[in-house]
């Protein structure tokens, strides 16, 4: 296990990748993207993370088990219904949609470069530690779940 494995909030993770992304459009503000109507791509793909980060935290609570990703193996059950269906990580991916509407709305190409890196840090030192938790704690149902659900989409 590595020493960042699940020790900083992907939450906080990200705003670090927007600072990051802000700092990039700053520094290189050209290319600009040619987004058509900055403002409401931007705010669409922000909602659509918001959603995907506020809808998954219900089922959570429904479930009655924690949504707290520095503490995966404190996890009571193991929720595979709903958005759950078509991606294995919805928090996760709803918190790269909005990192990337904050980065669409900069309108720089440079910015857009923390999205990967997001993903990335994520993929690394969250979910694959929560993978080997979550393995180890429900077993044949996990790993049937793994079969059946992409990682991300």
């Amino acid at each position: 296990m590595h020493l960042l494995e699940t020790r900083i909030p992907p939450p906080l993770v990200m705003l670090l990748c927007g600072v990051l992304g802000d700092a990039l459009a700053c520094a290189w503000p050209w290319p600009a993207l040619p987004v058509p109507v900055p403002g409401w791509t931007a705010v669409a793909v922000m909602l659509a993370g918001l959603m995907l980060n506020l809808l998954p935290k219900l089922a959570f609570r429904r479930a009655r088990t924690t949504v707290n990703p520095l503490r995966p193996a404190a996890a009571t059950a193991l929720v595979t219904g709903g958005i759950y269906r078509h991606t294995r990580n919805p928090m996760y991916l709803g918190q790269a949609l909005v990192l990337l509407g904050g980065m669409l709305w900069l309108r720089s190409a440079a910015a857009l470069l923390v999205v990967p890196l997001f993903v990335g840090w994520i993929t690394r030192f969250q979910i694959l530690p929560e993978e080997r938790v979550l393995s180890a704690r429900f077993g044949a149902d996990y790993a049937a779940f793994r079969r059946d659900v992409r990682r991300w989409l």
